[in-house]
């Protein structure tokens, strides 16, 4: 839109169906998203309008919630979703708090996609090799383009708390300050595009797919949670005397009840469960646990006034509105329902059936299928249209044969 037009508050509308387009490009039939596939109208979000500064020309970006054009937010939003899940928080006097921390690869640009991705030639003329996790120089090679990163992102007002190489071959993680939910959604989506269109510039490619490597990590987007009153500010997850509250126990209960339902929320592609099935410290389980990595809910390590609840099921090919929005809400859920956590688990365990969780995208969508609870939190017409997009997704990877079947079975008798 040109910047006269948008600053004139002229109308941007777009058809309603593009809000279940999947990510190969086509639609699920119109009953999905109304037969007449009329249009939304594209409102700003007057905070998040962005000068682009990786932008040669004059650019700028606006985040803009999906409304109908009678007014109230679209169900079909993923932004309007996770506003509803934090007015039904406003309701109760409460406001939940929540950080995000994103792990990405850096890869040098990938033209044949039959071919593994590989690192990038660094300022040292080599490839990383691995060897770098947690290192205090690992992105030295790349410094060029991680330098651009950092101002980009204090132009946007991106703040982040700590940047790191993570354990992967160029995979690196950025741990965002916590706050408001709907602030970091934001934050968490401009960081990614941000990430891209840096990269371009300077001949890489960023990958942010739960797994592009076959034996190497894979990319999280863990989220931590915590709930404070809106009167005092006080962390309702712990009493006055430091110990963890009737609610901090209820929020677990509620995030226990949802994580097998949702997890086609927190884990939406093929991919996400090649992160989940391979485990390192991405753990497919609805235990929770004091500081265990292993553990789907982890309780960090933290004073009273920090106490929170670390989701970490969600990969980084999540869509971060949708995951914080289903995770907060199964805590609520709890929260309503009074429902109490299973006992805390340490060390080494094996998950209980009753706590395990779908490992492949087909099941986990037929779990959604059969959710009562997720129909009463997103609504009907918004979880029949995301599982009816997903299986279009499905579909298109069963209709293609993969290099390991041509090379292992075809031998077979």
């Amino acid at each position: 839109m040109t910047a006269e037009g948008f600053l004139e508050g002229r109308r941007l509308q777009m058809a309603r169906g593009v809000l279940l387009q999947c990510i190969m490009g086509g639609y699920p039939p119109a009953r999905f998203y109304g037969c007449d596939d009329g249009d939304l109208a594209l409102v700003a979000e007057p905070s998040m309008i962005h000068p682009l500064p990786w932008s040669d020309e004059p650019r700028a970006l606006a985040i803009c919630d999906a409304d109908e054009l009678s007014g109230e937010s679209s169900n079909l939003s993923t932004r309007g979703q996770l506003k509803k899940v934090i007015a039904r928080y406003a309701a109760r006097g409460l406001a939940p708090v929540v950080a995000t921390e994103l792990e990405f690869f850096v890869f040098a640009p990938n033209t044949d996609p039959t071919q593994p991705f590989r690192p990038p030639v660094g300022l040292d003329g080599r490839r990383e090799d691995g060897q770098s996790a947690f290192s205090v120089s690992s992105n030295n090679g790349l410094r060029p383009f991680f330098s651009e990163v950092y101002k980009c992102m204090a132009a946007l007002g991106l703040p982040r708390d700590t940047f790191m190489h993570e354990m992967g071959v160029s995979q690196f993680e950025i741990n965002l300050l916590h706050g408001d939910p709907l602030l970091l959604a934001d934050q968490t989506f401009l960081f990614k595009h941000l990430l891209k269109e840096v990269a371009l510039k300077h001949g890489l490619s960023v990958v942010c797919m739960a797994k592009p490597l076959a034996h190497t990590p894979g990319s999280s987007m863990h989220i931590h949670q915590s709930l404070v009153e809106i009167a005092t500010g006080k962390n309702v997850f712990s009493d006055e005397s430091g110990q963890p509250t009737a609610m901090f126990r209820h929020f677990i209960g509620g995030q226990q009840a949802g994580m097998a339902d949702f997890t086609a929320l927190f884990a939406p592609n093929v991919n996400s469960y090649q992160r989940l099935c391979h485990p390192f410290a991405s753990p497919n389980n609805a235990c929770w646990s004091h500081d265990n990595r292993a553990a789907g809910l982890r309780i960090p390590a933290s004073s009273p006034v920090a106490r929170r609840v670390e989701n970490r099921l969600p990969g980084a090919d999540a869509n971060p509105y949708l995951a914080i929005a289903a995770s907060l809400a199964a805590g609520l859920h709890g929260i309503e329902h009074e429902l109490e956590p299973t006992e805390a688990i340490q060390g080494e365990f094996e998950v209980p059936d009753n706590l395990s969780l779908p490992c492949t995208l087909h099941a986990a969508l037929e779990r959604l299928k059969r959710s009562q609870l997720a129909r009463e939190l997103f609504g009907q017409e918004f979880i029949e249209g995301y599982i009816a997009s997903k299986t279009m997704e499905l579909t298109s990877f069963f209709d293609e044969i993969t290099p390991w079947e041509r090379r292992v079975l075809a031998a077979q008798a």
